[in-house]
Parts: C-alpha cells; sequence; structure tokens
C-alpha cells in the first residue's frame, strides 16, 4: 500500500485530496499544528477511517517535520499548507515568508536528511499569483513571473526551490501552478465563499448587503475536487514536471455575484463605476452589494487566466469537468443549507430560551 503524506491537510484541498488517495488505496498521513481552537471539520468524517493518520507538525518547524517523515516514510508528499490569503500577507509578511518560503524549503530538507530524495515524490502547490502584474494573456508554464504580494514573493521562492532540488539533487519533486479553485469548503473569508455566503443569508434574511473590493478583477475560477486529481496525475509521470492547472475560462467577480445571486432568486442591477459602483435588487431596488475601498490591496492582480493545455495533453486532466455556473450552484446550494440550518438552530434555541424564562423547562 502507498504512503501519502499530506501537509495543510485541514484545507480545502487537503480534505479533497484526502478522500481522493483513501479512494485510491494510499495510506493517508496528514500533519496538523497543535491548536486550541479545532480547526478540523473538513476531515472530520475521515478521523476514524483505518487509512487515515494524523500527525502534529508545523512548516514553521523543521524537527517536526523530519520527525514525521522519518516516521512514516512516504511514498509521496503533498505539501499544500500555506498561509494563502493574499490580503492577509500584507499584513503578516514576515509569518507568511517563513511558511509559503522557508517551509518548502524545510520539506525537500527533510526529505534529504531521511535519505528518502531517490524514493519520495514531492507536489508543491504553487499558484497563480506567480503571474501577478502579467505580461501576457492567458497565462502558461512559459509565462514570466511578475509577483505582485508578499503571498505570491513567498510562493515564488517555492517554485524556484523545488526546481533546484530537482535539479540539484535529481529529486522527483515539481510544482503545479494552480489558479482560483474553489468549493463549498473554501474558507469563508476568500471573496467567492464569502460571496455565495452572503446570498444565502441576504436570502433568508439573515443578512442586509455584501461589502466587497474591485468587482472588475477578472479569475480563472476552477473546482477544487477536480484540481486534486491534477495533483496526483502529476506524480504518476516518468519524469517530474511543472504545470499550469486551470480551467482556460475567465469571469470578474461581478459575473461571480451576478450567477450567486441568481441561484437564491435575486437578480442584480449593477450601477456606477468603480469605488462607486453598486448592485440593487432588479425586483425592489433594494441595495445588495456595495464596494469599500478597505478591500482594495495595495497592489492588486486584476487579469489571471490560465493555459491548461500541456495539463490536457501530458496528463490527460479535464480541467472543465465542473463548469463555472456548476462551479457557483454547488457552492450557493451548499450555503443553503447551510444558512437554513443555522437558523433552524438559532429557532430552537430562541425557543428553549423563551422556556427557560417561563419555567416550563427545567
Amino acid at each position: 500500500m502507498k504512503k501519502a503524506l499530506i501537509t495543510g491537510v485541514t484545507g480545502q484541498d487537503g480534505s479533497y485530496l484526502s478522500e481522493f488517495l483513501i479512494k485510491k488505496g494510499y495510506d493517508v498521513h496528514g500533519i496538523i499544528r497543535r491548536s486550541s481552537v479545532d480547526f478540523r471539520d473538513r476531515i472530520a468524517h475521515l478521523e476514524d477511517h483505518l487509512q487515515f493518520h494524523l500527525h502534529y507538525g508545523d512548516l514553521a518547524d523543521s524537527m517536526s517535520l523530519v520527525k514525521v517523515i522519518a516516521a512514516v516514510r512516504p511514498d509521496e508528499i503533498y505539501n499544500l499548507a500555506a498561509q494563502s490569503h493574499v490580503q492577509v500577507s500584507f499584513d503578516v509578511p514576515e509569518l507568511t515568508a517563513d511558511v509559503d518560503a522557508t517551509g518548502v524549503l524545510r520539506v525537500l530538507e527533510a526529505v534529504r536528511v531521511c535519505g528518502l530524495s531517490e524514493t519520495c515524490r514531492i507536489y508543491q502547490a504553487s499558484t497563480s499569483e506567480l503571474f501577478g502584474k502579467v505580461e501576457e494573456v492567458p497565462q502558461n508554464e512559459s509565462t514570466p513571473f511578475h509577483p505582485f504580494s508578499p503571498y505570491a514573493v513567498a510562493k515564488q521562492y517555492g517554485f524556484w526551490i523545488v526546481k533546484e532540488y530537482r535539479e540539484a539533487y535529481n529529486m522527483f519533486c515539481c510544482s503545479g501552478i494552480l489558479f482560483n479553485h474553489e468549493s463549498e469548503r473554501r474558507g469563508e473569508t476568500f471573496v467567492t465563499r464569502k460571496i455565495t455566503l452572503a446570498a444565502a443569508r441576504i436570502a433568508q434574511g439573515k443578512q442586509d448587503k455584501l461589502m466587497l473590493g474591485n468587482l472588475s478583477a477578472l479569475r480563472d475560477w476552477g473546482y477544487a475536487k477536480d484540481y486534486v486529481e491534477c495533483m496526483w496525475l502529476m506524480l504518476q509521470q516518468e519524469k517530474p514536471d511543472d504545470f499550469v492547472v486551470a480551467t482556460g475560462e475567465q469571469h470578474s467577480v461581478r459575473e461571480f455575484c451576478t450567477l450567486a445571486f441568481q441561484y437564491v432568486g435575486i437578480n442584480l442591477e449593477f450601477k456606477g463605476e468603480g469605488e462607486d459602483e453598486k448592485a440593487y435588487d432588479k425586483k425592489n431596488g433594494k441595495l445588495i452589494i456595495e464596494v469599500s475601498p478597505l478591500f482594495y490591496r495595495p497592489t492588486d492582480v486584476v487579469n489571471l487566466w490560465g493555459d491548461p493545455s500541456k495539463a490536457k495533453k501530458v496528463l490527460g486532466w479535464n480541467p472543465t469537468k465542473t463548469t463555472f455556473e456548476e462551479l457557483v450552484r454547488i457552492m450557493v446550494e451548499s450555503d443553503m443549507n447551510k444558512v437554513a440550518k443555522e437558523c433552524k438552530e438559532e429557532n430552537v434555541n430562541q425557543y428553549k430560551l423563551k422556556g427557560l424564562e417561563k419555567g416550563a423547562i427545567k
């Protein structure tokens, strides 16, 4: 039985990859950070599985990585852990560099220290943010990098150190340059999930309006559940190589909003431009979306669009297995159910509180 080690196992990609590898017959090991707050919701359903194991460790702690890798002796490592929020990287640039840049080096060195250079294959989660202030559209494996945030700069180091270890030590390590990939498991602070959750809450009377940044920003959005297959395919090849992982389609934040709100029965009408742009409910004229300069980044990437031709040809991967429209629908339906459940629980709690006040419940 093959053994896989996943950093960032509690995240969106880590949880989907764990499920995927277990179905493939792998013995899956995940690294989690010690925390007083439980952040394992996405993998809770896997914790009793015989093929799923968790270990404490941290990309900022090289000794913990050496210990886990020495104990597990994995055939494949998927380094998905990162401080992955672009906006947050401006607030915590040093932490971002330590985890997203030096953390990659620590994984590579741990594999070498444990004597697994010739047997362990390593996947590094890279990012389309490397292209930053884009120099050509669409972007492929030959497009020059122009990182435009502390996050992107840190990730660029990660990309190049993987390439260096591949060439210097003949290690099987490669980077997947992943464009935006979303799902119902996406963190609630990321713009796509922020939109679908707000649509669900506004539709059910739990939120008044949504505040966003640049509505004209263009992104290549795919479904995370489809993208983890591409990660796995990259490690099954004869030779290591880097791949752009994208859908090849581009949409604006405005389009995402329009579609998400349509799925909850609200048709939007946009008025104004730039920071003065607003979106209203066509039916009753209610203000639904407002632009706030607080959500603009010091340097913002506005035009990301990937060319997945190489991944399609070499790996045989289908980048549009889940369409953009299906992705948005999946996310909205999940959040509609989430909000409905929260409303139900809130009503039950209010009922119990009233019962206690009247002395009806003891």
